[in-house]
């Protein structure tokens, strides 16, 4: 599928999504809606070399479509974030007990977007933040909210930013989101890559994810690009 099908279907398949929760008991509350939050008062230094950032919260699929259509993003990459190597694969890690988070790669250039900026955005439109061990219809540790700093500098900067979103209580509870040691992030198996774009009917997708990538494209519009980078173009 080509990569500019998501941009030139995603107000159709939002109204689509819409419709099908409606008719859906149940299906509607788990279609997430964004929070305005402030930025970070806290961020890093902007660099002239490429850095990475592993976030997780909720499914890959979604996080991984929001962090597609951000400019300064060259690449998102599902994975697995928290575990051992020998567990890294799905069908262990859908299990809960592998210690591993469904988590996303994202590789930026700090020059175009920053850390604290890649927060916001994380925090803001593509996750719950203050859901613990859950993201919508999905429970289990793996769907877990958690920050796996690269650096001491992501660290302090992710610390400090949750500590003034509680701080400030946007969310009207307190937030779930851990900071996790950054053993190593492994590669999710291929079909799990792109999933929004390969798969943009599937109902999950339509009801949980495509909303995510819309009030990306809303809430925060200088971040946002049309054209998702993907895995496989």
């Amino acid at each position: 599928m080509p990569a500019s099908f998501l941009s030139r279907k995603l107000p159709g398949l939002l109204t689509a999504a819409c419709a099908l929760a409606a008719t859906l008991p149940g299906i509607a509350a788990s279609a997430e809606t964004a929070v305005l939050i402030p930025p970070p008062a806290q961020d890093a230094p902007a660099g002239v070399a490429q850095e990475k950032a592993v976030l997780a919260g909720g499914c890959f699929w979604g996080v991984q479509a929001v962090f597609q259509h951000v400019k300064g993003v060259s690449s998102a990459v599902s994975g697995y974030a928290g575990g051992q190597a020998s567990t890294a694969n799905y069908d262990t890690v859908s299990g809960g007990r592998s210690g591993h988070a469904e988590a996303v790669e994202i590789t930026y250039d700090p020059a175009q977007v920053s850390y604290g900026q890649l927060l916001q955005i994380y925090f803001s439109v593509a996750h719950d933040p203050t859901q613990l061990n859950r993201q919508g219809p999905d429970t289990g540790t793996q769907y877990r909210s958690a920050v796996f700093p690269a650096s001491d500098g992501q660290r302090q900067v992710a610390e400090a930013y949750i500590a003034q979103l509680n701080r400030a209580g946007v969310y009207g509870k307190p937030m779930a989101t851990t900071i996790e040691p950054l053993k190593a992030f492994y590669r999710a198996e291929d079909y799990h890559q792109d999933y929004l774009v390969r798969h943009p009917y599937s109902m999950y997708i339509m009801v949980n994810d495509v909303p995510k990538v819309e009030n990306l494209a809303k809430v925060f519009p200088a971040r946002y690009q049309d054209k998702p980078v993907l895995v496989y173009p």
